[in-house]
Parts: C-alpha cells; structure tokens; sequence
C-alpha cells in the first residue's frame, strides 16, 4: 500500500517517538536495527522528515533523532505520508493505469474511490502518539 520510503518513515518516526517519551535521542544505527531497514535508504528518509520539521535531528555526542513528546498528539501519519509519498495514495489508480478518473475509469475505480476515501480519513485522523502506547507496551512490533 505505501511505498518503502513511506513504511520506512513511518516505522522510523514511530521508534523514534517511544524513545522520545523515554527522553532519549536514537541514532540511525539504532533506528535501521530496530526497523530493519537499509542504512543509506533511513538516512535519506529521516533527512527528509528532519527538513519538513517532523522529527528533529542533533549532532554531536549527545545527538541523535527525536521528537518532542508535546508534538505526538498533533502529528497525523498523513503528513508523513505527504512529505514521502505526495498525495498518490489517495489519487493514483488502483491497477497501476496513468489516465484513470471518473471520465476515464479502470474496472476497479469506483471500488477505490471508497478505499481511497477511507484511507485517507484514516491517515488524518491517526496521530503518532495513537500508536505509540502499543508499541511501548509490546502490543504491536515495528519489525516481525
């Protein structure tokens, strides 16, 4: 459903908010072993999310990745989910065709419509610290 650069961002800001309500800052080497994700790839992920003010990033000793707790409740997954992937998930056809609109529909268009729609509500109305308290709690995983 979401591209890697988009489940990385998100699995990475997630990790990076448990640790945050810990009062602790992660490194990238922490954050590609709990997510198990490539090195370079995060890297390039977390500058992005670090450039649109999502997560803030120190140097230094005593740097590292983080967020402040206060901003957990106001940060939805949908503007991860723009700053990684634009606005496509919610737009983009459902069979992968380029012109598929309401003049112009693929066979499942009008089933998407509704998925999209959803999703869409979904991502805006889910913040980080939603789902946080599970992964803190050891409810949900960030890595199987």
């Amino acid at each position: 459903m979401f591209s890697k650069t988009c489940e990385y961002g998100i699995k990475a800001t997630l990790y990076i908010a448990v640790k945050s309500l810990e009062k602790k800052r992660v490194s990238l080497k922490n954050i590609v072993e709990e997510i198990n994700s490539p090195e370079a790839f995060t890297a390039k992920i977390l500058q992005q999310l670090t450039k649109s003010k999502i997560i803030t990033s120190n140097r230094g000793s005593q740097g590292g990745f983080s967020l402040d707790p206060e901003d957990l409740k106001t940060i939805k997954l949908s503007q991860i989910v723009a700053v990684l992937d634009g606005d496509s998930i919610y737009t983009g056809c459902g069979l992968g065709m380029e012109k598929c609109n309401e003049l112009h529909p693929c066979p499942m268009h009008e089933k998407f419509v509704n998925i999209r729609s959803e999703l869409k509500t979904m991502l805006e109305s889910t913040s980080i610290f939603d789902l946080v308290n599970d992964l803190k709690e050891g409810v949900t995983f960030l890595k199987s």
